[in-house]
């Protein structure tokens, strides 16, 4: 008797604390205080035991200092002078003519150099955790950025110009422009009515064949007189609607493989509730990835499958592969992997927000609706490239008053889902802490699995400027599996350099084969070694494919299925 009271009282002060750190993290946007102060503490205890360090900082200070009154003493509004610091290759918010001439040209070279200082004094400090370092270096650039002279009307020559040339217009539109967004801000997310499923976007010609408690399962009609008889399974991530792949017809990849003529199918995640708490990262295996590939396997009986997963589908896909490798299943022709990590132990950007103490937070703000918000979620990523999301639409919607500019994979990435409580919290601590997957301790069907069991061709694509998958953690996949990598770097981001379909003008790629049994080659000398190709990715991925082998034959009759696609899952809010 006393032990079970002691158990339900343990309980509830767990509950308790459960409850504080989620209220807590209602106006924290979703970071841990402890881990944050943590961070500043390592960094600034080390720092204060650094002598050396703080007299080059101090050297620095006095440097930069003394360049920009040597620019402020020589600028001229009629002869402004030699820049003394650009901006980096990705920040645009400087790259106006405009910012050249005086005095906004004196606004964004200080802003600079404070930039720059900031960025020394978080790095290579003797003793701290480079964990800390990158925290606090992303701190203090979210602080520095909300005093960045392109955020206010008098220092951000663009607004002074477009003020004097509207007469103040543009004020008037950015107050109509924030008064619509704070409208919207307090109803529930709505999808673009532009951009609707199964009209605009989503709308190659298929059907549902399958469906289960988590996935729809479409099958796309045959476009071409003849077919390759093995078909090609796509698993996309579930943090978003599935579509990604099929946005409007001249950006779908679903759509280009079927004009190859590929039998595509493609998994529509359902949005998880509150009721679906407890689903798991093998849940997801199960009913995702193992349930589409058996309903495949019975519709073309002795055929082999490619299986083409993107992100975090592209994880699940390789643990399914490792877990059918292991069980001897082997179905499995060839593994697509789009920008799609297997080891953690690099993951970019998003390791700020993973540690002990930000995924204990992280669980408790799951905790009391059984899942992650869309809103939670997206607020992580606009962190991330605030520049980009969040202050550079501030400029443009606010102080230019410009209208939101639109298109299909904005939609999209406006279509959130929401991921729930014990799968989540599965794949940040046994994936992006624990790295099990890389390790050899991933568990799948209560068994582990190891990459290396999977000997088979792999054509892996990591984007340049992917900050959710960085390439080079996504180009680790060779240094686990038995089989020949073909790799592609694409142009872009995680989402536009996968988005890359062929007649885009300007767009490059970089493509090589990692042999298997020959000495490993590390990210960078691949990088200086590989072939540069024009075009799009998709081509050599048309061609990578055509290379496995294969027949052409008369495509079968489509099945009546369940419905049209994109089915119903996909219209779920």
């Amino acid at each position: 008797m006393k032990a079970t009271e002691e158990r339900e009282a343990g309980g509830s002060l767990e509950a308790l604390d459960r409850f504080v750190r989620a209220a807590a993290a209602s106006w924290s946007f979703g970071i841990s205080p402890a881990g944050l102060a943590l961070a500043f503490a390592d960094w600034a205890l080390h720092l204060s035991a650094a002598p050396g360090k703080q007299i080059e900082l101090a050297q620095k200070v006095q440097r930069k200092l003394a360049s920009f009154l040597a620019l402020a003493a020589f600028d001229r509004p009629w002869a402004p002078a030699p820049a003394i610091i650009e901006p980096l290759p990705a920040d645009m918010r400087f790259r106006d003519p405009a910012w050249r001439a005086w005095p906004f040209d004196l606004y964004y070279q200080g802003f600079l150099l404070v930039q720059q200082w900031l960025h020394v004094a978080s790095e290579g400090v003797p003793g701290a955790r480079r964990h800390s370092l990158e925290v606090v270096h992303f701190a203090l650039r979210q602080l520095l950025d909300i005093w960045s002279p392109s955020n206010f009307p008098a220092t951000n020559p663009e607004v002074v110009s477009e003020a004097w040339r509207s007469g103040g217009g543009n004020f008037a539109r950015g107050v109509a422009n924030l008064l619509a967004d704070l409208a919207a801000s307090t109803a529930p997310p709505q999808r673009s009515a532009r951009f609707m499923p199964g009209r605009e976007v989503a709308v190659t010609p298929g059907r549902v064949v399958f469906r289960n408690r988590l996935i729809e399962l479409i099958r796309y009609a045959p476009a071409t007189g003849t077919v390759w008889d093995v078909p090609l399974l796509i698993v996309p991530a579930w943090i978003m609607k599935y579509y990604i792949l099929d946005l409007s017809p001249g950006n779908s990849l679903v759509l280009h493989l079927v004009a190859q003529g590929r039998t595509v199918y493609t998994i529509s995640w359902r949005n998880p509730t509150e009721d679906d708490r407890d689903l798991s990262m093998e849940d997801y295996r199960r009913l995702g990835a193992v349930a589409a590939l058996d309903t495949i396997a019975a519709a073309h009986p002795g055929a082999p499958i490619d299986m083409l997963g993107y992100c975090l589908g592209g994880t699940l896909a390789a643990i399914a592969a490792a877990a059918m490798a292991r069980d001897g299943d082997n179905r499995l022709r060839s593994l697509v992997l789009l920008a799609a990590q297997t080891d953690f132990s690099e993951p970019g950007e998003l390791a700020l927000f993973i540690g002990e103490s930000q995924i204990d937070f992280i669980e408790a703000m799951m905790w009391r609706k059984g899942y992650l918000d869309t809103r939670q979620m997206s607020g992580a990523f606009q962190i991330l490239r605030s520049n980009d999301l969040i202050w550079s639409r501030i400029v443009r919607r606010y102080l230019l008053g410009e209208a939101e500019v639109n298109s299909d994979l904005m939609a999209w990435n406006a279509d959130a889902t929401r991921m729930p409580y014990r799968m989540h919290a599965e794949y940040l601590r046994g994936l992006f802490l624990g790295n099990d997957l890389a390790a050899g301790r991933y568990l799948a069907a209560g068994r582990p699995v190891a990459l290396s069991d999977i000997i088979l061709p792999i054509f892996a694509v990591g984007t340049e400027r992917d900050h959710v998958a960085p390439w080079r953690s996504v180009y680790k996949i060779a240094l686990f599996t038995g089989g020949d990598v073909t790799f592609a770097l694409a142009a872009g981001g995680h989402n536009l350099g996968i988005v890359d379909p062929p007649g885009t003008p300007g767009r490059l790629f970089r493509l090589g084969v990692l042999q298997a049994g020959q000495p490993y080659v590390d990210p960078d000398r691949w990088f200086s070694g590989a072939e540069i190709r024009s075009g799009s990715w998709w081509r050599a991925l048309d061609a990578w494919l055509a290379a496995l082998g294969g027949a052409r034959v008369k495509p079968a009759p489509m099945p009546d299925g369940l419905c049209p696609a994109p089915g119903t899952y996909v219209h779920e809010a």
